[in-house]
């Protein structure tokens, strides 16, 4: 048991004696004792903590009456204090209690053998009220921070609760709405019929489980604006399973119906050019098919790449990367039918729909006249460009019979258009699915590899940004091929994923960085945590929570130092069926990561029930920190959040000393990425954890 330190504040020597000796044959253990005789000395010996209950005359030398309570609790409010007092003073010292003691003791008890007892109930009451303080003001500075309106009502629908934007997107002030009906504070209303409806929270509280807002819901403030709304409401339950009220989190969404508005209007359309887009494309290509078929007419479809867009679009920028986009959709347009169709399918991948007859004949014309006006100079912002174009071109009904398929075969045409040297044309031919074929190569090649020992794990380190050492790895996958030799997942991840292979995968990454964990831990890494992704068919998988409790036992790691990484998609994929993953998860001891945070969707109020240890920030918004236009705002909003919601947050993308020194000024905790280290074998991570500080990089003070 751990002693608890008594400060005894009396200028009576023989008063302070009687009491040590009391407290020093507790039955339960003793007290550390401490004297001092005058107010001064208790405050300097108050100033260097450690003491757990103050024992005070309210009679110092320095020091009378009430005066003495004052002074103590004020300087230390969470020390519970209890007064010293003989019989003529005892109304002093109740007045004492009033003014916040916790009791006093009269100078005849001193020697009664409850006095410990008491004493030590005293010390851990002020220790629970304490710890609930801390939780209380946690919960509260979380819920004030957050975006979303939260607002609380009890069992009968009655409010209990606002925080500020709730108290904002209602107009109802928290004092104001306190013990008011939900209905006349959460005022609803249908978008469609305009009606007022049953109040959702009332139907939460009688069938006892989640309710999601109506799609068209509107607040309605208290001065009569209105605010389409989403989100949810759940009901609170006690320790015996009763409903005592209901949560609504809530957030207006009026911009996100502009932007859906806009959206729709724009869906069929590329934005830059103009140019019809895929989903139009593949409308209007499917009309034509279907007309083609009823008439025994053929039509062509032109799929085309720019040549080296790429460099044009890095070594200018952007801006003048559009202006020649621009350029290339009007000379597409002039170069064709009107009855023909050109669409921009992102990036610089054009489509171009010829119909009617004579096909092969005007599909080699219209490629042609593109390529000849293509070439020709684009002056642009005051730069002369050139671009070329391969075009691959499929044929109806010969290379496919629907518009996925004619349009799939021109793009593997326009492929060997590029390995034909570029700036030319090729007609589909069957032997062209070359990428099915080396698909289906990786496929039986990965299922040897995973029986032959080919997969090795790298690590990468996460680093702590202010002492710049290594807190932990990342376990990332390499394929030691025997032809072409060291692959990178992008080569061969998204075969395994859809071959099902990505489990089996999964298991031997898992098990070589467990085992390398421990090999490390057994060195003196004591407090080493090791990352490993979990794909959404590892997550899934029935078996999962299993194999991974047999893999811990097996390599005889500590769970809490095992850290899984999963991504929002898949957590959001089956809400109900990923918390109860998860919590099992967190039973077995595991740290939770969110990886690529931001590039997913989760609502917060989804998010906040997710048992996550840490966040993990997009390598995307980390390296927008030091572009043209980005300020790192993404980047600041999560690491706010994480710490709002008591996560951990790892920058990945780490690549420049602008970056580190961003992170570093904004409370990140980790970081992760090249300016530290690329993912290395265990043997030369083993040596860069000898260095000391990873990487080189000095901890910025």
């Amino acid at each position: 048991m751990v002693a608890n330190t008594v400060l005894i504040i009396s200028n009576d020597a023989a008063e302070a004696k009687l009491l040590k000796d009391t407290l020093a044959t507790a039955r339960d253990g003793p007290f550390v004792t401490e004297w001092v005789g005058h107010l001064s000395d208790a405050i300097s010996r108050l100033e260097r903590r450690g003491i757990d209950i103050i024992l005070a005359s309210l009679f110092l030398p320095d020091s009378h009456g009430l005066d003495t309570f004052d002074v103590l609790f004020k300087l230390v409010p969470p020390i519970p204090i209890m007064m010293l007092s003989d019989e003529e003073h005892e109304a002093l010292a109740i007045e004492a209690v009033q003014h916040g003691a916790q009791g006093f003791l009269s100078k005849g008890h001193y020697q009664n053998s409850l006095v410990p007892q008491a004493l030590r109930n005293i010390i851990q009451r002020k220790k629970v009220e304490e710890a609930l303080f801390v939780e209380r003001e946690r919960s509260r500075v979380t819920l004030e921070s957050i975006g979303d309106g939260v607002l609380s009502t009890d069992v009968a629908g009655n409010v209990t609760y606002l925080n500020a934007e709730a108290e904002r997107m209602t107009g109802w002030s928290r004092d104001e709405a306190q013990s008011r009906p939900i209905a006349e504070v959460f005022h609803l209303i249908d978008g469609e019929t305009r009606q007022r409806a049953r109040n959702p929270v009332e139907m939460v509280i009688e069938q006892g489980k989640n309710l999601a807002l109506h799609a068209d819901s509107l607040l309605v403030r208290r001065d009569g604006y209105e605010s389409p709304i989403e989100d949810s409401i759940a009901p609170i339950f006690d320790r015996n399973n009763d409903i005592t009220g209901a949560v609504v989190t809530f957030h207006d969404v009026s911009e996100a119906k502009a932007m859906a508005h806009k959206m729709a209007h724009l869906a069929q359309h590329d934005y830059l050019t103009g140019l019809p887009n895929r989903l139009l494309l593949s409308d209007r290509l499917s009309q034509a098919i279907a007309y083609a078929k009823r008439h025994t007419t053929q039509l062509a479809v032109l799929f085309l790449d720019l040549d080296n867009f790429k460099h044009i679009n890095d070594s200018l920028g952007h801006a003048v990367g559009d202006k020649l986009l621009e350029s290339v959709a009007s000379r597409l347009v002039s170069q064709v039918r009107h009855s023909d169709t050109v669409s921009r399918l992102g990036g610089d991948e054009f489509v171009v729909l010829v119909l009617e007859d004579a096909l092969a004949e005007h599909a080699t014309i219209t490629a042609e006249k593109i390529l000849h006006a293509l070439a020709a100079p684009h002056r642009l912002a005051g730069h002369e460009l050139h671009i070329t174009t391969s075009i691959g071109i499929s044929v109806f009904p010969a290379d496919g019979d629907d518009a996925e398929a004619l349009v799939k075969n021109a793009d593997a045409a326009m492929y060997h258009a590029k390995k034909m040297g570029k700036n030319n044309y090729q007609f589909f031919n069957r032997a062209m699915n070359e990428l099915a074929v080396e698909r289906h190569t990786t496929e039986v090649e990965l299922r040897r590899a995973i029986n032959g020992n080919e997969l090795l794990v790298y690590y990468q380190p996460k680093v702590d940004l202010v002492s710049g050492m290594a807190t932990g790895a990342e376990a990332l996958v390499r394929w030691n091929h025997p032809d072409k030799g060291m692959m990178l997942p992008d080569a061969f991840i998204p075969v395994a994923e859809d071959s099902g292979l990505i489990v089996a995968i999964g298991k031997i990454v898992l098990r070589q960085a467990c085992g390398q964990a421990k090999a490390w831990h057994d060195q003196g890494l004591h407090s080493f945590t090791m990352a490993v992704n979990v794909s959404a068919l590892e997550f899934r998988d029935r078996h999962f929570v299993e194999s991974l409790r047999n893999v811990l036992d097996e390599t005889g790691l500590d769970a809490r130092f095992l850290q899984l990484e999963l991504t929002e998609s898949v957590l959001m994929r089956n809400v109900d069926s990923s918390i109860a993953v998860l919590r099992e998860l967190k039973q077995l001891g595991v740290q939770l990561a969110i990886d690529d945070f931001g590039t997913g969707y989760s609502s917060l109020s989804y998010l906040n029930q997710f048992p996550i240890d840490v966040l993990k920030i997009d390598q995307s918004f980390v390296q927008s920190i030091s572009s043209s236009v980005g300020n790192g705002v993404i980047v600041n909003a999560v690491i706010g959040m994480g710490t709002c919601l008591g996560q951990r947050v790892v920058a990945e993308g780490v690549e420049t000393s602008a970056q580190l020194s961003f992170l570093h000024t904004h409370h990140c905790t980790e970081g992760q990425g090249y300016l530290f280290s690329a993912p290395v074998p265990a043997d030369d991570f083993t040596r860069l954890l000898g260095q000391g500080v990873i990487g080189g990089s000095v901890p910025l003070q």
